[in-house]
């Protein structure tokens, strides 16, 4: 049985390895053992595996048969599919979103906007990035679609903190996150959605490794 003291567990438990996954501390196929992270916490295994299960449904662990829980792969197919899911399922919520997006909500993007380009470091310029994203759909009143696209754009984290580390990361003005808004902000929201499908992509062929 789950208590409310083993929940606040749960999400301590869950809150840290995803943090040691997104960053690269934790790499792909790294093993996860019951037994360690319930020593780790000081918690018993019930928690523990709660853990797992979140971290799972979150796609940063995989369960795999007579090899226990690992840290989810980030390979070519892994890439693709993140990618080919934020182009279409973003979009959606960019289509819903746009035409709600009032004076206070563009402010809101505009601030991510300014943050992700004066991020000194990729851990700010990441937390600039994801709330840009959130900013871009959340007035798009789909409640499931956004809780789909958090967990994607946790994976989505994943690359760009595997990147930095592949090629290097340097502070820079995003461009495309320019162009996105500067369509919102004349209610094209066609243009916004093009632009942001396009973004997507790029990032996916930075990712991939050369052919």
């Amino acid at each position: 049985m789950i208590t409310t003291d083993n929940m606040t567990t749960v999400a301590r438990i869950a809150d840290s390895i995803a943090e040691r996954i997104i960053s690269g501390a934790l790499e792909p196929d790294a093993p996860l053992r019951q037994d360690h992270v319930a020593r780790e916490f000081n918690s018993s295994h019930v928690p523990v595996r709660e853990a797992f299960r979140q971290l799972q449904a979150q796609h940063l662990v995989v369960a795999v048969p007579r090899r226990g829980v690992r840290v989810a792969p980030l390979d070519t197919r892994s890439v693709k599919e993140i990618a080919e899911m934020r182009a279409a399922l973003e979009v959606v919520a960019l289509r819903h979103s746009g035409p709600r997006l009032t004076t206070a909500h563009l402010a809101q993007i505009e601030l991510a906007l300014i943050e992700g380009d004066n991020a000194k470091t990729i851990e700010e310029f990441e937390i600039a990035n994801r709330a840009f994203h959130q900013a871009l759909v959340a007035p798009c009143g789909m409640p499931r679609l956004l809780a789909s696209l958090d967990g994607l754009q946790l994976a989505n984290s994943r690359l760009v903190f595997a990147m930095a580390r592949s090629v290097g990361w340097r502070p820079r003005s995003n461009q495309d996150h320019r162009l996105i808004l500067q369509a919102l902000r004349t209610r094209n929201v066609d243009q916004a959605c093009n632009l942001l499908t396009r973004h997507i992509q790029t990032i996916e062929r930075l990712a991939l490794p050369a052919s």
